[in-house]
């Protein structure tokens, strides 16, 4: 990736946002919020697309959103690129403090970045969330296909009864995997293609959206 490419991609903020919600149908709208304030700390940062040093992770001063920092989450073909290039991931190990008596879950996920694919390549931006101790999530998969040289914004929602709930009274970390991978296809080997979680404009690039609810009683 040309160096004024990959200096304007590293740019942008994943942002992840803690929103109140309680109506059943309406994971958006809330009339149910916890009162005491949301504490989030950051376990651990692992991935290709996070290494060491490339990702850096801020809580909001109202401790009720993160902020994650990426410099090198990039995947891309062609060219000069190794084989392992293609594929980039990152994991974020969460624990979230829920006021007693609250449990949540994620209701919408929106992604952007930015791709620059050749004619024949194609990328892919795959997500999943879990709690620790339970199985993942239905990945959600965002096909792109070449030519292609813009920004792009993916959005994950999940209907108020498919929601998956932190299990109540009971501390679990949370896992949230991303995946950028790009092929080549039919384009050319010396025709370089990259996807990016980062975008150009200093835009917000991920957002996740809790909804919250009353435990029920014991």
């Amino acid at each position: 990736m040309p160096g004024a490419l990959r200096a304007a991609a590293a740019t942008t903020a994943a942002v992840a946002s803690l929103l109140v919600a309680g109506t059943p149908g309406t994971a958006s709208a809330g009339i149910v919020a916890p009162p005491d304030k949301i504490v989030i700390e950051v376990a651990t940062v692992n991935g290709s697309g996070c290494k060491q040093g490339t990702a850096a992770v801020a809580v909001s001063p109202d401790n009720t959103a993160f902020t994650v920092t990426y410099s090198d989450y990039l995947a891309q073909v062609g060219g000069d690129s190794a084989p392992t290039d293609s594929r980039k991931n990152c994991q974020l190990n969460l624990i979230v403090h829920v006021p007693q008596g609250f449990t949540y879950a994620v209701a919408s996920a929106d992604y952007r970045g930015y791709a620059s694919l050749q004619q024949g390549a194609t990328a892919v931006q795959k997500a999943s969330y879990y709690f620790q101790g339970s199985p993942d999530t239905a990945a959600r998969n965002h096909p792109f296909n070449g030519p292609y040289d813009t920004n792009w914004q993916a959005t994950d929602e999940t209907e108020w009864g498919q929601l998956v709930w932190a299990p109540c009274g009971v501390k679990r970390n949370f896992n949230i995997n991303t995946e950028l991978r790009v092929m080549a296809g039919t384009s050319g080997p010396s025709q370089t293609s990259f996807i990016t979680m980062d975008s150009t404009d200093g835009e917000i690039n991920t957002v996740y959206r809790l909804a919250w609810k009353e435990c029920p009683e014991s």
